[in-house]
């Protein structure tokens, strides 16, 4: 049985947000609605600051409402970086965001401001510490036609073609994982080799060596399932349904990443004439909810050494 892993202590919030001691950046991090802009903006204005994205989904121009980015009010507060820079057409990996966020690092260097990294996804920060795995690029033809051959397979039938081919990476994903079933099947056809044994060699992290404050802000469960659900709720009422409607009219994959983000499964259904809007907005709230418990696990497993913050949600 795997040992029980306990959430660490929290400290209180103004205890973090003080200068203290010198650092070369500073990682907000933390679950989905637990107020991690905010503080980065305000850290940023103490200590001059630049904000950098560390979210998968805010990084799409696509969808501004539904992944909750800053707001143009917000961007004049504080210089802000790599939100909403990639189309929704292009599925965008940790190690292109890695690419672009070394490259805001050294331009708040040499500019003279603290870089402020801030965002809900953890292997973006893990990246940033420990590295990524050194692999060779997949050719666009090969992967486009591993896609559409996907397309047509369901999601047992996709794992059993990745555990013909490499029966390693297959062990270790469910057969409702597609995209990582596919990325498997992209390395080992591209280049002959496992994923896994990838895996095993790491190039450094830019900020491996570092001075950082690691900050994982941790409200209680019950104010933050209330505060995603009314905040969804105000999503619809700023237009998450038209943005949805928009990007359903662009036909994309809906393997690709920002066709999964929260809310967009269940209001394009209900677009499609699938169950009402109230079924779209419960499914929409349920999987936010469930995703930040998933962050909260992740972090306390797999990102030792960070502050757990205590953030008393209004």
């Amino acid at each position: 049985m795997a040992a029980i892993v306990e959430e660490p202590e929290r400290k209180a919030l103004a205890d973090v947000i003080l200068p203290g001691e010198p650092v070369d950046a500073v990682l907000i991090a933390g679950p989905t609605a637990s107020g991690k802009s905010a503080l980065a903006i305000d850290m940023a204005r103490r200590m001059g600051g630049v904000v950098i994205n560390a979210d998968s989904m805010q990084i799409y121009r696509d969808l501004h409402v539904l992944t909750a980015r800053p707001s143009a009010a917000d961007e004049r507060a504080a210089p802000h970086r790599l939100y909403g820079v990639v189309d929704g057409a292009e599925n965008f990996s940790v190690a292109r965001w890695l690419g672009e966020a070394e490259r805001e690092l050294q331009r708040a260097n040499a500019l003279g401001l603290t870089p402020i990294f801030v965002g809900g996804t953890g292997l973006y920060f893990r990246a940033l510490l420990e590295g990524l795995s050194d692999i060779p690029p997949v050719p666009p033809q090969l992967r486009a036609a591993l896609r559409a051959e996907a397309d047509l397979l369901a999601g047992d039938a996709l794992h059993a073609r990745l555990a013909a081919r490499d029966p390693l990476m297959a062990d270790r994903l469910r057969p409702g994982d597609r995209q990582r079933i596919l990325r498997a099947l992209e390395v080992i056809e591209a280049t002959g080799r496992s994923l896994a044994s990838f895996q095993q060699q790491r190039v450094q992290g830019p900020l491996a060596s570092a001075r950082t404050r690691r900050l994982f802000l941790a409200p209680e469960r019950a104010a933050l399932y209330a505060r995603i659900d009314a905040r969804f709720d105000q999503m619809m009422r700023q237009g998450a349904v038209e943005e949805v409607e928009r990007l359903a009219a662009r036909g994309l994959d809906p393997a690709l990443p920002v066709m999964r983000a929260h809310g967009v499964p269940g209001l394009m259904a209900w677009l499609r004439g699938e169950g009402g809007r109230e079924a779209a907005v419960t499914r929409g709230k349920a999987d936010t909810r469930h995703y930040a418990k998933r962050q909260f696990t992740w972090f306390r497993h797999q990102m030792t050494g960070w502050t757990w913050v205590d953030v008393p949600l209004a």
